[in-house]
């Protein structure tokens, strides 16, 4: 029998609205505020959540417990497979000391802390992102910031707020065309109209980026190398999504910027050299205060020289060895045509009987009633985490590990992530309840309650969409249909709206669960996701208000409206 969603049970929409709200409170709280480890957090949430949804809402209890396991399976494959054989692969670099060699290349690039957060956080992150996304770029960049000698809290911070840009355009263009899909709207429209959103703000973050690092004095001393790792973003992002399409906006970006900071580098280095791993150069963890050193110019090549002196030409082609096999073999991953081969012959598709076709959206969220399906999908070997498996078997191989130590120690990174996987499948869970119950279309409701002022409250609706689903693809499918048929109501685009719900959403990425627990694994600080999540949650709300102020200008203020019609 098929269950038709309530989206106001108490009879008003704000109360509604507020019980709907209870899972995620609980859970957030619990984080934030109870100190609570994520794992038993995310339980307390999940749980409240099946009570939201059965008492509260009507939902059958078959229907909620079986979206709650749908939930869960997503959670193992493929977002903890990601998380799983990415850590496999930086245990095999520590343990045979390439990391460390690693660690000295890119201290050679630079020895100032705010450049190489620029390089590896904002370039190098922006190319996984686009290249695979689902919790890649910050699981990578994150190992690489700890064993960089930043302190966790710098490394898991700082990562987050940086794969914030790029987020929209993630795994080649995947957001944007399930926004297309779930719309009706033509792809490069939509593409184009993100792209005339974003560039402002791939300018901005990495000034906010290291704003939040070392502080307003320590941004300005390198204002020339943000500027140019930000505007040789912005510019090819630009120009690609809008002339081109969004499947290699992220990758062409990064790819510029990354080499257009390295050569400018060449030409230009700070005064002074930031030495601080913590965040605005307070202690590190070792307590050893370590702010900001005056060096002459040439310091930075004496860094370079003496590294080279220290690892000889095969040392360090071994120790970058196992990152490029991991960036090639994700980005085959990434192509559709790849993805499309390999899933003909390995996909299975099993729809989650109880569930599948059983729950039926109705309006206003939708204009006519629509059966929500419910169908696994075992893409076992085309998901990106097989290809970072297969990347980091093949970089053990080159870097001479026996089989049986490949077995020992990725059996020991299993034990090492145990309980982030756990927090994962958990956090899923209690985000596909809360799509299949109803529950976040509530909330989307209140928010297109707001008259003049939706396209602002709009672009927090993917805000909050992605900070609940810990993706911008997800917040898109989840709220896409809501943004356009809101904006034809209220006379304003459907193509601004839509495109608005997808670069509000790249904002809520850094203070999802899911990708808080990413972090806190990779730089092996989990248990300390409340930390994370207050020092990035000012820094994710203002951002996302910024893109909904410049979204309601693009809707009613002269010149903006010219970007939009």
């Amino acid at each position: 029998m098929v269950w038709s969603q309530v989206y106001d049970p108490l009879g008003n929409i704000w109360w509604s609205a507020l019980m709907a709200a209870i899972p995620v409170v609980v859970m957030l709280g619990c984080i934030a505020f109870g100190h609570m480890k994520a794992h038993y957090a995310a339980g307390l949430g999940l749980a409240s959540a099946l009570a939201v949804a059965i008492f509260g809402f009507g939902m059958p209890a078959g229907l909620a417990w079986n979206a709650a396991g749908f939930g869960a399976a997503f959670g193992l494959l493929p977002i903890g497979w990601i998380v799983l054989n990415i850590i496999f692969l930086h245990q095999l670099t520590i343990e045979n000391g390439s990391f460390k060699v690693l660690q000295d290349s890119l201290t050679g690039i630079t020895d100032d802390r705010r450049i190489q957060l620029l390089l590896i956080a904002f370039c190098f992150g922006a190319f996984f992102e686009g290249a695979a996304g689902f919790g890649t770029p910050v699981a990578v960049t994150a190992a690489i910031m700890i064993g960089l000698g930043f302190s966790p809290l710098a490394a898991s911070g700082l990562c987050l707020i940086a794969n914030t840009a790029p987020v929209a355009y993630g795994a080649l263009g995947t957001p944007v065309i399930a926004l297309a899909a779930v719309t009706g709207i033509d792809l490069m429209q939509l593409s184009g109209m993100i792209g005339r959103q974003l560039p402002l703000f791939s300018l901005m973050v990495p000034f906010w980026l290291i704003w939040a690092f070392a502080g307003f004095r320590g941004m300005l001393q390198i204002w020339p190398a943000i500027l140019v790792a930000g505007l040789s973003f912005a510019i090819p992002q630009y120009l690609v999504s809008n002339f081109h399409g969004p499947w290699l906006v992220d990758v062409v970006a990064a790819i510029v910027s990354m080499v257009s900071l390295i050569l400018f580098l060449k030409v230009w280095k700070p005064k002074k050299i930031w030495t601080s791993t913590s965040l605005n150069g307070h202690e590190t963890d070792s307590g050893t205060p370590d702010l900001e050193s005056e060096k002459p110019h040439g310091h930075e090549a004496d860094a370079a020289a003496a590294m080279f002196k220290k690892h000889d030409r095969r040392a360090l082609i071994m120790a970058w060895m196992p990152w490029v096999v991991l960036t090639a073999l994700v980005f085959i991953w990434g192509i559709p045509e790849f993805k499309k081969w390999v899933d003909g012959i390995s996909v299975f598709k099993i729809p989650f009987t109880g569930l599948h076709n059983l729950v039926e959206k109705v309006a206003p969220v939708v204009a006519k009633p629509h059966k929500e399906a419910a169908i696994y999908t075992l893409n076992w070997l085309s998901a990106t985490g097989t290809g970072i498996f297969i990347a980091s078997i093949l970089a053990g191989v080159l870097m001479k590990y026996s089989l049986l130590n490949l077995v020992r120690i990725y059996f020991r990174t299993i034990w090492l992530v145990r309980y982030s996987l756990l927090t994962i499948v958990l956090m899923l869970a209690l985000g596909y309840l809360t799509r299949y119950s109803g529950t976040d279309a509530t909330l989307g409701l209140v928010f297109a309650h707001t008259g003049m002022m939706y396209p602002i409250f709009g672009t927090l609706l993917g805000w909050l969409g992605v900070a609940l689903t810990g993706s911008d693809t997800a917040a898109n499918v989840l709220f896409g249909g809501l943004q356009k048929t809101t904006a034809e109501q209220l006379g304003l685009s459907p193509v601004l709206m839509a495109a608005a719900n997808s670069s509000g959403g790249v904002m809520g990425k850094m203070v999802d669960a899911q990708s808080i627990v990413v972090a806190s694994t990779a730089t092996r600080w989990y248990g300390h996701e409340g930390e994370i999540l207050r020092f990035v949650f000012f820094h994710s709300l203002a951002l996302a208000v910024l893109v909904g102020i410049l979204v309601f200008m693009q809707a009613y203020v002269y010149p903006f409206t010219s970007l939009v019609y």
